[in-house]
């Protein structure tokens, strides 16, 4: 079935609806529409810039920790997760979210726990309301120090 508008102008619209053989109704419309856009920057790029463990007293968990330094370009993040793998990135370990809150630049210092030593692949991604960005590295945790 179809119809037009009653409007005299250029831009009549007119509807078509038809069944299909899934049973559901498909709506076709023609004419002129619009719709306003917003384009926003994102975050553009994520880099690890350093890695520091966390020096520990053999009093204190067997947990090392190692602090992630972290930069960013574009827009500044609002939440930061952080997810632990196996050596081939393959198989997740752990994965932590937190808030963030930058102001000026984007500069972080991410502190990770890490339970045994060995080998890990670590996803960085900082994300905002609009976008999100990823930076990923090997790291080696050996029993309070890490390369």
């Amino acid at each position: 079935t179809a119809g037009a508008s009653s409007n005299a102008d250029s831009s009549t619209a007119v509807e078509l609806m038809e069944d299909n053989p899934d049973g559901g109704c498909h709506i076709y419309r023609y004419g002129y529409y619009r719709a306003a856009l917003s384009v926003v920057e994102g975050i553009l790029e994520v880099n690890i810039i350093q890695m520091m463990s966390i020096q520990r007293t053999e009093s204190q968990a067997e947990n090392s920790l190692v602090d992630f330094v972290v930069t960013c370009q574009g827009s500044l993040p609002t939440d930061v997760c952080t997810i632990v793998s196996d050596p081939t990135c393959q198989v997740s370990k752990s994965m932590v979210c937190d808030p963030v809150i930058v102001t000026d630049e984007c500069l972080l210092t991410i502190r990770r726990a890490f339970e045994e030593p060995g080998t890990y692949c670590i996803n960085i991604t900082l994300a905002d309301d609009a976008s999100q960005a990823l930076a990923s590295a090997l790291i080696s945790v050996n029993g309070g120090e890490s390369t």
